[in-house]
């Protein structure tokens, strides 16, 4: 990172968000991030911890208010914070929607309709968390895959109407080894057999993990990458590149 950054880290107390955060650090940014709970115990002393729910207008304003205020404005916004509702249409409730909606898809546009103003006086790079599952389906999950393709389709708004002071990517990852990793298998009727059979269709040979995805998210941010915006960067092991039909069927 040639130049010392104020990065804004959504959701980041663990998964991807601590591995993003842990990252930007270490490339020596100032780093702000949150999260619904308490302060987590790997952050360093100078890292700034907001309790905030993204999907609030006015949590999120409060949020990126505090960073500025103490790291100064934001120069970098990694829209990470998702959750997932795992259920078909038929049986997604209105409760499910609130939730799923309002954290993947209202907390994106939140924190940057909230680092905005800043960035399109001083510059700025946004990099937003979506997810393979916004471009192909993923079974039960119909509001998680259609938010990541909300947050697939904002990305590129951001980076035509606010370019060129502000950069926008997303990054779309395949199946990375966290919590949601697990909560996904546990839909299948063998959970066991659905992740030898996911496994066997990566051409890279394994699942993703954490810091996979925080250094594409590293270079992003970085000059390196000055003339990507509005794309969105799939990361997940070859996944979505191969054929269903796998080498021993021949």
């Amino acid at each position: 990172m040639a130049e010392t950054h104020t990065a804004v880290v959504t959701g980041g107390s663990r998964g991807i968000g601590q591995a993003i955060v842990e990252r930007l650090y270490a490339d020596g940014a100032r780093v702000a991030t949150c999260g619904r709970g308490d302060r987590p115990a790997y952050l360093p002393d100078d890292v700034v911890w907001v309790r905030a729910d993204v999907a609030d207008p006015i949590d999120a304003g409060r949020f990126v208010a505090q960073a500025r205020d103490l790291l100064g404005p934001a120069s970098v916004l990694v829209n990470n914070a998702g959750v997932l509702v795992a259920k078909s249409v038929a049986d997604t409730t209105d409760l499910d929607w609130d939730l799923q909606v309002g954290v993947n898809c209202r907390g994106v546009f939140n924190m940057s309709r909230a680092v905005l103003p800043d960035m399109s006086e001083r510059g700025g790079v946004i990099v937003n968390i979506g997810s393979i599952s916004g471009v192909v389906a993923d079974l039960s999950s119909a509001l998680y895959n259609a938010s990541k393709a909300f947050v697939h389709s904002l990305t590129r708004s951001i980076a035509v109407d606010h370019g060129p002071q502000v950069r926008c990517n997303a990054v779309l990852p395949g199946w990375i080894m966290t919590e949601m990793f697990d909560e996904g298998f546990a839909l299948a009727g063998d959970p066991d057999a659905a992740v030898r059979d996911a496994l066997a269709r990566h051409p890279a040979g394994r699942f993703g993990s954490p810091a996979d995805i925080a250094n594409v998210v590293a270079w992003l941010v970085s000059e390196e990458a000055s003339w990507a915006t509005g794309q969105c960067f799939t990361v997940d092991g070859g996944l979505t590149a191969a054929s269903p039909l796998r080498p021993e069927s021949f």
